[in-house]
């Protein structure tokens, strides 16, 4: 099994095809270094809620997965993980705009890690910020995920 920062460069380069939620939700992964990852999505009124603003589903989706990318960087063969907690804060309304979600490791350990998320709108200011404990799975508790 390669290592998952190599199948993350190969999606970054269109040499593989994305996961299905990036598809579905419509986000792009912009940038895949070890323990960062950056999500894009240019966000509209199929993103809306009833009020006309971005779902906090939405935007707890890019912070998801920019997250999980990063932390999915940092692992070796045969290591795969799964959130075992996430937070998030929204704190500005977005209705239209380019939304980027930027995934920091703040500690990978032997087990656990802990990555935080900011997502910013298309003039750098704070919209959400998200934090992920996630559980490094190996062996036999990584086949298949």
């Amino acid at each position: 099994m390669p290592r998952l920062l190599d199948l993350l460069q190969m999606m970054l380069r269109r040499e593989v095809p994305p996961p299905p939620i990036a598809e579905l939700v419509g986000f792009t992964i912009t940038a895949v270094e070890p323990g960062r990852a950056v999500v894009e999505l240019e966000a509209s009124e199929r993103h809306a809620n009833p009020m006309g603003t971005v779902h906090g589903g939405v935007l707890c989706d890019v912070a998801d997965a920019a997250m999980g990318i990063a932390y999915a960087s940092t692992l070796g063969e045969a290591e795969t993980f799964t959130t075992l907690e996430l937070k998030i804060n929204f704190l500005k309304p977005v209705w239209k705009a380019r939304l980027r979600a930027e995934g920091r490791v703040v500690k990978a350990g032997r087990t656990v890690g802990l990555v935080e998320c900011d997502v910013r709108d298309d003039e750098g200011e704070l919209v959400a910020r998200a934090t992920s404990t996630c559980l490094t799975l190996r062996g036999e508790q990584a086949r298949g995920r």
